[in-house]
């Protein structure tokens, strides 16, 4: 049924942008870690998405109609979204003078994770935002299958 292949696509984008808050999260938790299991200071992380179109371009499904074929016919995928890899930011990480800490270099110098605050604030917001609507958009079509089934009554 065409409605399910809508849920998968709005629930792709939530469960992404889940994803990407935890990411974001767990930026934040570690943005004064100066050591980590491989050695050096955090790196933040990132999300790196992909679209998933699983349908034929408009053309082409305007020729299958115009061919008497069912344009709906051989979709696989039903599309939307999904997250290809986390990756760490490869910008330099923060030089900060502390002579006193325990993971300063020779010249009293310690290596802080390259999290920035303001980007993790606003991308957090980006990603409530995007979670917000793709849920708007699940509940429109809650609406409208609902209306559906009350066709037969």
């Amino acid at each position: 049924m065409a409605f399910l292949s809508s849920m998968n696509i709005v629930v792709s984008g939530m469960t992404a942008q889940q994803l990407r808050l935890d990411v974001i999260s767990e930026n934040i938790t570690n943005s004064n870690t100066t050591r980590t299991e491989g050695g050096g200071a955090y790196r933040r992380k990132m999300v790196v998405f992909e679209a998933e179109t699983g349908r034929d371009e408009f053309r082409k499904v305007m020729a299958k109609a115009a061919n008497g074929m069912v344009p709906n016919e051989g979709y696989g995928n039903a599309g939307g979204v999904k997250v290809t890899a986390i990756v760490e930011d490869p910008s330099d990480l923060k030089m900060v003078y502390d002579p006193t800490h325990p993971d300063a270099d020779e010249n009293g110098y310690v290596a802080m994770p390259n999290v920035d605050m303001v980007k993790e604030t606003t991308d957090a917001m980006a990603a409530t935002q995007a979670y917000s609507a793709n849920v708007t958009a699940f509940n429109a079509l809650k609406t409208v299958v609902a209306k559906g089934l009350e066709i037969g009554r």
